[in-house]
């Protein structure tokens, strides 16, 4: 099958089962505190698993668009990519575990109307029990049941621990998760097709380890939640969350054993391979996977900058940019790239085709600002007399200098980088990294802390302020919320004035006393529209929609937006002189205003 063919039949085959198809949601999570951007299919459904109504009903299925960067060094082996598609089903308090793996395993094997994969390759894993939960018996009968009903032999079914099994997963003392959360069970399918049906349990994990089998599908049973990594209970519904990576589907069904070679990345790929000068097939896989991201994170608004969402696209836009080099790509020939990248989702409604000047211009602005950073890394570097590791590292991070680079200079000079030792200086800087980012957005994913739910609300006031004081050209483009603060991101062109800022905090505070009503209504997405509900994240959205309004009439109500919740029930609960700590510029007509409760 053909990429399409697979996109194509995976929603029919669920939309015949009574799932409702939505859009993907945007790469940049709206209002979701946990991440940077959305890196699974759940997360923008997050309200939902938590017992909010969806509009679309109680079955759902998509193609949900995700960013994960945490693997950014694994990029160019045969699975991992930065940017991703996931195929999702979903049952919020409807079926549960019966449902969910006869049809996963109906989709994965059925030649009709799935996939047709051989059942005989075919492997499973369930949850092997914590203090947290029982072993999961219930799913492991479920599949005895069907490997018998349809012949198919061998042992095939294994239990593992919650660092395998469970999600998200839980890995030894870093278990920080507040939210939906659940077992679950995994499929694996034998890549080569030569694995003996009767594998142990020891043998099974040695083939996974050798990408023999590959995970293809994962159903997750989420009836519990957790507060920063403690189960509080169960939740009020039973969901099911399921998921499966579309590029490594692809790879499987069109027989290949790596991404790159599927008909997603392949013209892409020969595209690459044509234009170098010095052909190296993990750089070719880099660039290849790098741009495509690059251009997805664009077409979603966000822009190259030094922190979050843009430090990241600026990472991995300079990192693409340093593998043409490295691959004798002569400079501007990225353009070449983007346009074979929009070419292959032209059918798609992620609408790249209707923002490729921007996407061009943004690339190529990125691409020179890189070129002027390396001139000046070039000449730091010549005055190093002794390259030590302190040294690489801050050129690195001085200079966005990659160490490649570095040793390539440091050959032609006489001397030698110390790779073990700069490479624990590069672990140590991610560790600290790592734990300063869990520290940011500690609450994770659906936090419903009372703090998180105060600052939440307190976004939707603070933007119709903004609004008020700065006229109606400002529209929000992100926000971030911890227990300790907001962040807002907002479309603006100067810098605010004291006296504007003054006037914002004098209109979010007087709204705060007026005791006004959080309420909720849900509303056709054209009726909500006409009414003045704000929503300014690039999302698509259902026929209807939940629109959170501050006051006792959505007509007079002092601020309304499209939001999956949750809030106050009335905003004299935000409990605190609403105060702006600090008001600064992001990127090019994006402001950021950080600000408390006090």
């Amino acid at each position: 099958m053909t990429s399409e063919e697979i996109r194509l039949r995976f929603l029919k085959f669920f939309e015949k089962r009574g799932h409702a198809i939505i859009p993907s949601a945007s790469l940049v999570p709206e209002n979701d505190p946990s991440v940077l951007f959305n890196t699974a299919g759940m997360q923008p459904l997050a309200p939902y698993l938590l017992g909010a109504s969806h509009p679309k009903g109680t079955r759902l299925a998509n193609i949900q668009k995700c960013v994960r960067t945490v693997d950014i060094e694994e990029i160019g082996d045969n699975t991992h990519a930065t940017f991703f598609e996931m195929m999702g089903n979903w049952s919020l308090g409807d079926y549960f575990k019966r449902e969910a793996i006869e049809w996963s395993y109906a989709l994965l094997t059925d030649k009709q109307e799935g996939f047709g994969l051989d059942p005989a390759r075919l492997y499973v894993t369930c949850f092997e029990g914590n203090s947290d939960a029982p072993e999961d018996q219930e799913s492991a009968s479920i599949w005895r049941e069907i490997f018998e009903n349809n012949g198919v032999p061998g042992n095939r079914i294994f239990f593992l621990g919650a660092d395998a099994n469970w999600w998200p997963a839980v890995k030894k003392g870093q278990d920080t998760w507040s939210g939906p959360t659940g077992p679950c069970s995994e499929m694996f399918y034998d890549v080569t097709g030569k694995i003996n049906s009767g594998m142990s349990k020891e043998e099974f994990l040695a083939a996974d380890e050798r990408q023999e089998v590959v995970e293809i599908w994962n159903d997750v049973f989420m009836e519990y939640v957790k507060n920063n990594g403690k189960i509080a209970g169960k939740l009020k519904q039973k969901n099911v969350d399921t998921g499966s990576g579309f590029e490594r589907i692809a790879m499987v069904l069109q027989n290949k054993n790596n991404i790159f070679d599927t008909d997603i990345f392949q013209p892409l790929m020969e595209k690459i391979e044509s234009l170098s000068k010095n052909w190296n097939l993990k750089s070719g896989r880099i660039v290849s996977d790098h741009v495509r991201t690059s251009i997805f994170l664009i077409s979603d608004g966000v822009l190259p900058s030094n922190t979050d969402r843009g430090y990241i696209l600026r990472r991995i836009l300079r990192r693409a940019i340093r593998h043409t080099d490295l691959l004798g790509i002569s400079e501007g020939r990225i353009d070449d790239l983007i346009d074979i990248i929009a070419n292959k989702y032209k059918d798609s409604h992620y609408q790249i085709i209707n923002k490729l000047i921007m996407i061009k211009k943004t690339i190529k602005e990125e691409e020179i600002k890189f070129r002027e950073t390396l001139s000046k890394g070039i000449k730091e570097f010549e005055k190093i007399t002794d390259l030590t590791p302190e040294k690489v590292f801050d050129l690195y991070q001085s200079y966005g200098f990659p160490i490649e680079l570095t040793e390539e200079l440091a050959i032609e000079k006489g001397m030698k980088v110390n790779k073990k030792e700069v490479e624990k200086l590069f672990k140590k800087h991610q560790d600290l990294s790592r734990a300063g980012s869990e520290k940011k957005f500690k609450g994770g994913l659906g936090d419903t802390s009372e703090m998180s739910v105060r600052y939440h609300t307190a976004t939707h006031l603070l933007h119709q302020a903004l609004r008020d004081v700065l006229g109606p050209s400002v529209r929000q483009r992100g926000s971030n919320i911890t227990p300790e603060r907001l962040r807002f991101d907002f479309e603006h062109q100067q810098k605010m004035t004291p006296e504007e800022k003054k006037l914002v905090e004098e209109i979010v505070n007087e709204k705060i006393e007026a005791k006004l009503p959080m309420n909720k209504i849900t509303l056709p997405i054209a009726e909500a529209e006409k009414v003045g509900a704000l929503h300014f994240f690039g999302e698509e959205y259902g026929n209807k929609v939940d629109v959170y309004f501050s006051g006792d009439k959505i007509e007079t109500a002092y601020s309304k937006e499209f939001c999956g919740g949750p809030h106050v029930k009335n905003t004299s609960d935000l409990a605190g002189k609403f105060k702006i700590l600090k008001e600064e510029a992001v990127s090019a007509g994006v402001r950021r205003i950080k600000a408390i409760l006090e």
